[in-house]
């Protein structure tokens, strides 16, 4: 929808009155807005968006300045929890700024009619721009500052922060059959899980649904040494073994070199486990803690994650965001993420892409190429329809699926489906799967998203036509705040 509407515009005491457009995205049956601009005294009836008869929208032409607004629904007073917001004579209300005269509008994009892709929890997103399309740039000492503020509070906070009061770790022996822990992994919706040597008395390693495309591309590879029979009694200890010694061949090297085990302890510092898993390039690594100083009877308290670590910092400056300046800027404006090049752009790095249609065997081999946790999943105009990620994989461990199909000949539409609650319609876009954002959304609110338990990185899509733009995970954001 175009941000100007010129129909309503005007000028009132020598100022050029702003179109501005409110939403209320909660749905309702009759709702009406009113505000600072109506005096409180009239109620401005919101009419339903076409293709989303839950969301509302009004427009009003407003001068520059500070207003305040709410919402009327259904006969109660409503205020927008996701929007800024003061105390004052009419209770909580809603805010917003015009900072010029002329030239900002002030934008409300649809996400669109498949209310399943989740722009942003709110289903629409309030954008600030300049009439002449330029944004705001943050300068070089307002970045180090907000780097040092976080990096101090991430060293100065310890992982202790991060364990929950109650939960669950699932931990997996080394003994046990592979098919067996995949199947637990995609029972218990979980993408890795720490492995237990009990004649060592330790853990050693991690499992993940990396490894099981591995042992999926390994089963399907000629001259493969794997058999599907062997699966059913090949252990994870036999598995690791195996696979060290493949990547020693693929590495060049003449010997061996052991692994030791990715951890951190309940009394290490943030930062050091931000940095352990940026550096090592996992998903999440084990805290892992012993009463004794030889490392006797250790005891699994958690598996850290950077989304667990941007959470804290995200819940410490939760009230004072205006000591980082960095977070109020949107992201297309800041060296964040991977983006699909401009047409003539030199040295851009391709988005990985692939059509639902594609083969599972491409959506895995790109996986692994291309060293990426997920892949968006696009039609012919490169719109987003759903996304597949290596924790995807595990649904082929149900009823054993994946010794009854061969990767070339099923279709990542086909993939997708398998992992669809059986209590769910079918069909390819069940769900929020897709996070998504858009490139207007500031730095705070992508953190935001991206601190929710089981997000891992969000498509930036074009609003109204879905078209990918570029993506964002945790360890893109992780890298631009420690610098």
């Amino acid at each position: 929808m175009d941000s100007s509407v010129p129909e309503t515009s005007g000028v009132v005491g020598g100022h050029v009155l702003v179109p501005t457009r409110f939403v209320w995205p909660y749905g309702g049956t009759r709702v009406f807005l009113t505000g600072s601009f109506t005096r409180w005294s009239e109620h401005l009836p919101m009419s339903p968006v076409e293709g989303c008869p839950t969301v509302f929208q009004a427009i009003c032409s407003l001068t520059p300045g500070y207003h305040q607004y709410k919402f009327f629904v259904d006969g109660e007073w409503r205020h927008d929890e996701s929007q800024p917001s003061v105390t004052g004579n009419y209770g909580v209300v809603n805010t917003v700024l015009l900072t010029r005269d002329t030239e900002p509008i002030l934008n409300i994009e649809s996400p669109g009619s498949r209310s399943n892709m989740d722009v942003d929890n709110d289903a629409f997103q309030r954008v600030v721009t300049l009439s002449d399309g330029s944004l705001p740039r943050i300068s070089e000492a307002d970045l180090e500052v907000s780097r040092h503020r976080i990096s101090v509070f991430l060293s100065t906070h310890t992982v202790y922060e991060l364990l929950p009061e109650s939960g669950k770790v699932l931990a997996l022996d080394v003994n046990l059959p592979v098919k067996q822990a995949f199947h637990i992994l995609y029972e218990q919706g979980i993408p890795v899980a720490p492995l237990w040597d009990s004649c060592k008395g330790q853990f050693v390693g991690v499992l993940s649904a990396l490894d099981f495309i591995l042992i999926l591309k390994e089963l399907g590879s000629l001259g493969s040494n794997l058999t599907e029979e062997e699966l059913e009694t090949h252990t994870i200890s036999a598995w690791k073994e195996g696979k060290s010694h493949l990547e020693r061949q693929i590495d060049g090297h003449g010997r061996a070199f052991p692994k030791t085990l990715i951890h951190a302890g309940p009394y290490d510092c943030l930062k050091d486990v931000a940095l352990k898993i940026l550096q090592s390039k996992v998903a999440t690594v084990p805290i892992i803690h012993s009463s004794t100083q030889d490392g006797l009877f250790p005891q699994l308290l958690h598996l850290a994650s950077l989304s667990g670590v941007l959470k804290c910092v995200c819940r410490h400056f939760r009230h004072s965001s205006s000591s980082l300046p960095i977070l109020q800027q949107p992201i297309c404006s800041i060296p964040l993420g991977t983006w699909v090049p401009e047409i003539g752009e030199p040295n851009g790095r391709p988005l990985a892409m692939l059509r639902p249609n594609a083969p599972l065997s491409a959506a895995l081999s790109l996986l692994l190429q291309a060293q990426v946790s997920s892949i968006p999943i696009v039609d012919d105009n490169d719109s987003l329809l759903d996304i597949y990620s290596r924790s995807d994989i595990t649904a082929l461990a149900k009823d054993r699926v994946y010794a009854q199909i061969h990767l070339d000949e099923m279709s990542i539409h086909q993939a997708l489906q398998l992992g669809q609650d059986a209590n769910s319609p079918t069909g390819l876009f069940e769900g929020q799967r897709c996070q998504m954002c858009l490139r207007t959304d500031s730095l705070h609110k992508v953190m935001e998203r991206l601190s929710n338990p089981g997000v891992r990185r969000l498509v930036i899509v074009e609003a109204g036509s879905k078209r990918v733009e570029g993506i964002i995970s945790l360890m893109d954001v992780f890298r631009f705040l420690l610098g």
